[in-house]
């Protein structure tokens, strides 16, 4: 928040309702100039607006109103590509993906792109350590297996999605959407990660720059 998005907020709480007229006077500013600063305000929920009357103090925390902000986000807004491979790769396949696209995790899919398992930095780092010939064991050996893996929905919350990555101390987490009634049949459609948040709160923090 900026020094006169500041100003304004105490000028509405101590004087409010008041018209952005009356306020841009008391800042010895034109109404035109503080339009852009009154819209985050508003946008933002600090202040309320009515239509002949002015503007009010909507007394809601900043932490509140941040909180309110991450659940109105959607996944399937912030969603990436996600990295896959098919379960009967090797494990050497899976290291060189790895690296190749520089990720912590791959999710393993059958056919139709099907979640079929997760597979992480450890887990292969595992199987190199046990002096195993990586391009002869197949990654479905060493994966994390449905139904044990965590995931996301496209409808899920921002706030969710952060949650359960602090949660299950993951770093990414698959976002799927179901192929049948049961929601046994998920198809990968993208992915969720720690990135993916950090890139969130340095977006929401440049709404309130000016």
């Amino acid at each position: 928040m900026t020094k006169r998005q500041g100003q304004i907020l105490e000028i509405v709480r101590e004087e409010g309702p008041i018209t952005g007229e009356q306020i841009a006077e008391k800042l010895g500013l034109t109404r035109a100039t503080l339009r852009p600063d009154l819209a985050i305000l508003t946008m933002a929920g600090f202040l309320e607006a009515r239509p002949r009357v002015g503007y009010f103090y909507a007394g809601k925390k900043s932490g509140q109103i941040f909180g309110e902000q991450l659940r109105k986000l959607k996944v399937k807004q912030y969603k990436s590509v996600p990295v896959v491979i098919n379960e009967e790769a090797s494990v050497y396949d899976a290291i060189v993906t790895m690296f190749m696209e520089d990720v912590g995790s791959i999710f393993v899919v059958k056919d139709g792109g099907i979640l079929s398992g997760v597979i992480s930095r450890k887990d292969l780092l595992k199987v190199a350590i046990g002096n195993q010939e990586t391009q002869k064991v197949p990654v479905s050996l060493t994966m994390t297996r449905m139904p044990n893996i965590v995931t996301l929905s496209l409808e899920d919350s921002v706030y969710e999605a952060a949650k359960r990555l602090i949660d299950y101390a993951i770093d990414s987490i698959p976002v799927v959407r179901p192929l049948d009634d049961a929601g046994k049949q998920l198809e990968v459609v993208g992915r969720f990660t720690k990135t993916t948040i950090a890139k969130i709160f340095v977006e929401l923090g440049e709404i309130n720059e000016v």
